[in-house]
């Protein structure tokens, strides 16, 4: 932990930085969700970490025990379950453990699996993420004085949505004629979540076409060519 970092967790929670002395760890695989959080801890005075895989969030797990754990329910090595049941009869336990997906039909399972709280996508409500956190805290580390609620909303970076794009156009590239593999399945999952957070109907529609396509072959191509389009937008904003 560098000098910065040292000043800020050592100071209380305010009323405008109700998140203070807070770290969170968020296990996200998407860049565009994870910089909507990235600004909702900035606006809130928490400090971020991230992982995108299980594999990685275990690897911080093991150095340091974060106060609060956002993991997204579909992730590249399994299931965002998994590590919800881990944390949840861990020693040392984790304060405050969240689960987020832009499917809600996760929300039964990610409690179950010992999630606090089930976040749908796109979470970009600040008054929704500070209470999700604040509500699960202990008194002494509530800030003292009344707390206005805010009504901001964050607005996550485009180049994030772009970088998502290019990610998950060369997985579909790199598996080919490929069509039926769990890599495949992952990818629709991550743009219909992705297309969801960015408000993009028409692209989250093509993903969901996957699934009950009768040309599983023909719907993935007009997907692919929907995401490069999406790119080639990005590109010149």
């Amino acid at each position: 932990m560098d000098t910065l970092d040292e000043f800020l967790m050592s100071r209380p929670p305010t009323p405008a930085r109700p998140l203070l002395g807070v770290t969170v760890l968020v296990v996200e695989d998407s860049r565009y969700a994870c910089d909507a959080l990235r600004l909702l801890c900035l606006r809130s005075g928490a400090r971020i970490r991230r992982a995108d895989s299980l594999a990685n969030a275990r690897r911080h797990l093991r150095v340091y025990r974060p106060t609060c754990v956002i993991v997204d329910m579909g992730l590249p090595d399994g299931p965002g379950e998994e590590l919800l049941a881990e944390l949840s009869g861990a020693t040392p336990a984790v304060d405050v453990l969240l689960a987020t997906s832009g499917d809600p039909s996760a929300e039964s399972s990610a409690v179950a699996a010992g999630a606090m709280q089930f976040l749908p996508k796109p979470l970009t409500s600040l008054a929704e993420f500070q209470t999700a956190i604040l509500s699960r805290l202990p008194s002494d580390r509530q800030p003292s004085g009344p707390r206005a609620i805010p009504r901001e909303v964050v607005d996550p970076d485009p180049l994030a949505f772009r970088d998502d794009l290019l990610s998950v156009s060369g997985l579909l590239s790199d598996l080919g004629d490929d069509q039926s593999s769990e890599a495949v399945n992952y990818a629709v999952r991550f743009l219909a979540g992705l297309a969801l957070s960015a408000g993009d109907t028409p692209l989250a529609r093509a993903a969901s076409d996957i699934d009950r396509a009768t040309d599983r072959a023909a719907a993935l191509a007009r997907l692919k060519a929907l995401i490069e389009a999406r790119i080639r937008d990005a590109a010149t904003v």
